[in-house]
């Protein structure tokens, strides 16, 4: 069993008007490739929502900020293809750099506000890349739905807010991170750790249930968010980029806990950036999950 590739922007154009034209619902599901359980939850709940699935596959260059680091992403193609095969998907869209951004490109999607902060600070340009190319994928699908993963939480409200605005006719939808079961969120930069980095790795999600949990129970915002942060450099993280508690809703710092709130990390592990965010309930009797 194989999955149908398309490589040009005309032959999905072409699949997806004859999906239309029978009344069938189409969802896409973007990817760079290297697909772990978190990108294939993903597919699967697509399949559960829609007739037609469409997973693509592009390392998208406009969205790294170092060219060391767009060379050792991992590029997977064949294994995925395997991959998205045994689920049933019916489409892989792989286009290439030239397909994606032709001689002459010169158009930048920028979301102002929600884009800055957080991870937006310390990669510039980086949600322009993400905007961009997102933007074409769904244009170029014609999808009905989309499906994200909420590991990228910011990244989630930066494509929602670009899709309302540019009114692409789809609905996004959220999809909860999917973790190892020791707690590590599943991430293609995963396979860069170490032996020993991977045995560290699952420490950032503890902390943050726990400082999510006690923060939720009424404990201080700010100085439950120093310690967190003291907790994660001791735990063997080399540097806390951010550690900041979001409202769910629209992603403004929150101080005190008055709503559903996010909180949200970065830090180094050695040579790899790893990303998480836990929810904080608000209100009496809110109970955070566990990690576990």
């Amino acid at each position: 069993m194989t999955v149908p590739i398309v490589r040009t922007v005309a032959e999905l154009r072409k699949t997806v008007a004859r999906w239309h034209d029978e009344g069938l619902r189409v969802a896409v599901v973007p990817t760079m490739g290297a697909l772990h359980e978190g990108h294939l939850s993903l597919a699967r709940t697509a399949l559960e929502r829609a007739d037609r699935v469409i997973v693509t596959l592009f390392v998208n260059p406009k969205q790294f900020n170092s060219q060391a680091d767009l060379a050792a992403y991992p590029r997977t193609e064949d294994e995925d293809a395997a991959k998205l095969a045994s689920l049933g998907v019916h489409l892989l869209y792989i286009p290439d750099g030239i397909e994606m951004y032709p001689e002459g490109f010169a158009t930048t999607v920028a979301v102002n506000g929600l884009s800055e902060g957080l991870c937006g600070a310390f990669r510039p340009g980086h949600f322009e890349g993400v905007a961009t190319v997102v933007a074409k994928l769904l244009l170029q699908t014609g999808a009905d739905l989309a499906f994200f993963g909420e590991k990228d939480f910011q990244q989630l409200h930066v494509v929602r807010r670009m899709a309302r605005d540019l009114d692409i006719p789809i609905e996004i939808v959220l999809c909860p991170t999917v973790r190892e079961s020791d707690g590590l969120a599943l991430s293609s930069r995963n396979l860069r750790l170490s032996r020993s980095q991977r045995q560290v790795a699952p420490k950032l999600a503890a902390i943050l249930f726990e400082a999510a949990a006690r923060i939720a129970g009424g404990a201080p915002v700010d100085a439950t968010l120093v310690e967190a942060r003291s907790a994660i450099a001791a735990a063997g993280y080399a540097r806390v980029e951010y550690l900041e508690l979001r409202a769910e809703e629209d992603l403004a710092p929150l101080r005190p806990l008055d709503r559903p709130g996010r909180m949200l990390a970065a830090a180094w592990l050695g040579e790899t950036r790893l990303i998480d965010n836990v929810e904080v309930p608000s209100g009496p009797g809110a109970i955070t999950r566990t990690a576990a």
